[in-house]
């Protein structure tokens, strides 16, 4: 505890086999990386097979022709236009998006540089020891200002711990409250996990057991066996405590970001490519309760994502469409024009929150700034998924088919992307929710 004290304050719809929930996120999949080889290089080229008309290229037709739903890797100007707002040219965009950083960036203090492992911390992430109701409060809102920008890598996992609402904002409270709750989940596997080989339960832990390879295939930590077993059992214990919604396919991603940063507390090396069996019990322990807390704090919030027939996911699609029509009417007829629906792209970024988008690192970056957003990972996420369409606008005008269109909205080339790419995206969508949310027909014409 000493260590972290000094860290503190940075502070449609057809069954599977082996499933007893409808597994909608594999609906709408991304492409077999077969098919989609060279695409993007090759993409302002003239199709080699052009389509023969609108009906042969219908969403049914091209979707017989893509894989397993869960089967890849992770593997510009921007021009927005609208009848009611004034058009912003690339240079404004990025211009105000400049300034929301360098607006957050105001909230740190640099300090002065010691032997610390912290010595790189802004003094506004150190603990302020108070228990007073008014000055915790007080705390934590400094925190989220401080953590929207990005946290450091060495307080990362004590702040999520802290905006997540897993640990508690008094100080004295923590270690305590992690000792209480890291054996209480651990009571929950004594008490629940021997279910999974019952026959009411066999389906969905088989369901669990087929995903948890395909979670992140290209990076090595997920393939080792023991890391497998840990999300097991985080995914079984958490769909039996959840009836409502079960097991759904998606909920899987949204364990890794916890996983790699409390991971990052024991080690200092690359954590994509580090030996999990080289750690003592007590510390993937902690590690695998942690992750499974965090993770439930956030499903909190989205749980109408994965409820049957996902309608929360339905809402955030049918809201993303009516604000792009409104952000950038020419990006919004163009996909009319070549009849593609917003739920064969957007479905699966509100179901895994851009997790297959993005590289890992690039996530983990972004849910620093949901974290530290009032109703981050379902509000503030639609306008961040508007920006990210944007963000490809010319790519997208660029195709003129169904098809092609299609694979560059499963594809998009993001591999390299790193904080700065995600820093622009994140001011962006600030930008938008600061004209949008407000406004109370914002969705409407």
């Amino acid at each position: 505890m000493a260590a972290e004290n000094s860290k503190q304050f940075w502070k449609r719809s057809a069954k599977l086999p082996g499933s007893i929930q409808p597994v909608y996120g594999a609906q709408h999949p991304p492409l077999d990386p077969r098919l989609t080889k060279n695409f993007i290089k090759e993409r302002s080229k003239v199709n080699a097979v052009p389509l023969k008309n609108k009906k042969a290229s219908s969403f049914h037709e091209f979707a017989r022709n893509t894989s397993d739903a869960w089967d890849i890797g992770d593997d510009e100007e921007e021009d927005f236009s609208s009848p009611s707002f004034q058009t912003l040219n690339s240079k404004v965009a990025l211009a105000t998006a400049a300034q929301v950083l360098e607006n957050h960036s105001k909230l740190r203090v640099k300090p002065e540089r010691s032997q610390s492992t912290t010595s790189d911390v802004p003094a506004s992430y150190k603990v302020i020891k108070s228990s007073s109701d008014a000055q915790l409060s007080r705390n934590s809102n400094e925190l989220r200002k401080c953590s929207w920008p990005g946290v450091p890598r060495e307080v990362r996992p004590v702040t999520w711990r802290l905006l997540s609402g897993y640990l508690p904002a008094n100080t004295e409270r923590r270690k305590l409250t992690l000792q209480r709750k890291r054996e209480e989940y651990f009571g929950f596997i004594e008490q629940y996990y021997d279910s999974r080989n019952e026959e009411h339960h066999q389906d969905t832990y088989r369901q669990i057991h087929i995903d948890i390879p395909r979670t992140n295939p290209l990076i090595p930590l997920f393939q080792q066996p023991l890391v497998q077993e840990i999300f097991e059992r985080i995914l079984f214990i958490w769909a039996i405590r959840h009836p409502a919604s079960g097991y759904v396919q998606g909920i899987n991603d949204l364990v890794t970001p916890f996983f790699v940063v409390f991971l990052s507390e024991y080690v200092e090396e690359d954590v994509e490519n580090f030996d999990v069996t080289n750690l003592s019990q007590d510390m993937l322990r902690s590690i695998e309760a942690d992750s499974f807390w965090c993770m439930s704090k956030l499903l909190d919030g989205i749980q109408d994502n994965y409820t049957f027939a996902q309608p929360g996911i339905q809402k955030k699609v049918k809201a993303l469409e009516e604000l792009v029509s409104r952000i950038d009417e020419q990006v919004h007829n163009h996909f009319r024009r070549y009849e593609v629906e917003y739920l064969q792209f957007a479905f699966r970024w509100m179901n895994n929150l851009l997790m297959r988008e993005l590289p890992l690192r690039c996530t983990i970056r972004l849910w620093d700034t949901y974290q530290s957003e009032p109703e981050g990972f379902s509000h503030f996420h639609l306008y961040v998924c508007a920006a990210f369409l944007i963000k490809w606008r010319k790519e997208i005008l660029d195709e003129e088919d169904f098809q092609g269109l299609l694979m560059l909205l499963q594809n998009l080339p993001t591999i390299h992307w790193g904080n700065e790419e995600i820093g622009l995206l994140l001011a962006e969508a600030y930008r938008l929710k600061y004209m949008f949310a407000d406004a109370p027909n914002h969705y409407r014409r």
